[in-house]
């Protein structure tokens, strides 16, 4: 395992301070009904219930606020970065917090409802390319004409160390006997930032869990990057889980994963659709195609032996 010293616990336990409070102490629990379907105890970790609607504001916040503090971006100097939309607001609502202007780069495609919810919290958005990695690629460009910071998502192991906060509630609670030990945690991937946080967390306070990762047939690329132990690109991708949907893997996030992720699951999108419809029903909120990746790579088996942790993601349908 590569050492990161940002995805060391003191580290990790530092990025809590950073976090909005908003975005601390979601919700977690063990869920009866999914708990009767499975034969073990499926504990939920809920990232929903906040301002954006996504666990990505847990990330965002740490990093915007260290990039500030860095003098790399401020109320004169943007912060840019390239997002499907989670992100993006994650990143608009810190930064707006601190009175920096954001620009987001978002595809021609990228959700309606996501794009306005990012001008809403005060971005510019600029939509260019038929997919995600074509946003990116402009935002890249456009940091370097400007002069503004890039951010990009699972690049920066501060985003992953907030992210893995969520991991350390979930041990905490374990420890005050709320919870019962995790044998399995179940964790979308998208470009690697969550599982990093999550698995360094868990390599440290619960190094018995197996950290299994979960992605989109038709978006595998952090997938085939993991399993070659190198950043292996795709030509194109294939879902309508756009949280999820990435072409292009990142390489300081592909290493990252080498001893923190033990397993990594493709699941298609007849599987992602009707674990959706699943934890919608059973946990009586709107769960967004990118986060139902969690139930649907458990039932893609083989199943868990002991307790299971399903991180609910987003609910930005």
């Amino acid at each position: 395992m590569i050492a990161i010293p940002e995805l060391e616990p003191a580290a990790i336990r530092a990025a809590r301070d950073a976090v909005d409070p908003a975005f601390l102490g979601a919700p977690q629990f063990v869920h009866e009904g999914l708990t009767a379907r499975l034969g073990v105890p499926v504990i939920v970790k809920v990232e929903t219930v906040n301002p954006i609607r996504s666990f990505k504001g847990r990330g965002t916040s740490v990093v915007v606020r260290a990039l500030a503090a860095d003098g790399r971006i401020g109320p004169d100097r943007p912060v840019v970065c390239a997002s499907a939309g989670n992100f993006g607001q994650g990143v608009a609502f810190a930064a707006r917090r601190l009175d920096i202007p954001t620009v987001v780069f978002a595809s021609r495609v990228a959700n309606a409802g996501k794009v306005a919810r990012m001008r809403a919290l005060g971005a510019t958005v600029i939509q260019v390319g038929d997919d995600f990695d074509a946003a990116r690629a402009a935002a890249d460009a456009h940091a370097v004409q400007t002069g503004a910071h890039l951010l990009v998502d699972g690049d920066d192991p501060r985003i992953a160390a907030g992210a893995g906060t969520m991991a350390l509630e979930l041990t905490e609670g374990v420890e005050a006997g709320n919870l019962p030990a995790p044998a399995v945690a179940f964790v979308p991937v998208g470009n690697g930032a969550l599982i990093n946080g999550v698995g360094a967390w868990l390599r440290h306070a619960q190094p018995s869990c197996r950290v299994v990762g979960i992605q989109a047939e038709g978006a595998p690329a952090m997938t085939l990057s993991w399993r070659a132990g190198r950043a292996i690109d795709t030509e194109a991708v294939s879902t309508y889980a756009d949280g999820i949907a990435a072409r292009v893997s990142i390489p300081a996030a592909v290493a990252a994963m080498a001893g923190r992720v033990d397993e990594m699951r493709l699941v298609d999108d007849d599987a992602l659709r009707t674990a959706q419809a699943e934890l919608t029903t059973e946990l009586g909120i709107t769960v967004e195609g990118a986060a139902a990746a969690s139930w649907a790579g458990v039932l893609a088996g083989p199943r868990p032996d002991g307790p299971a942790v399903l991180i609910i993601t987003g609910s930005n349908v």
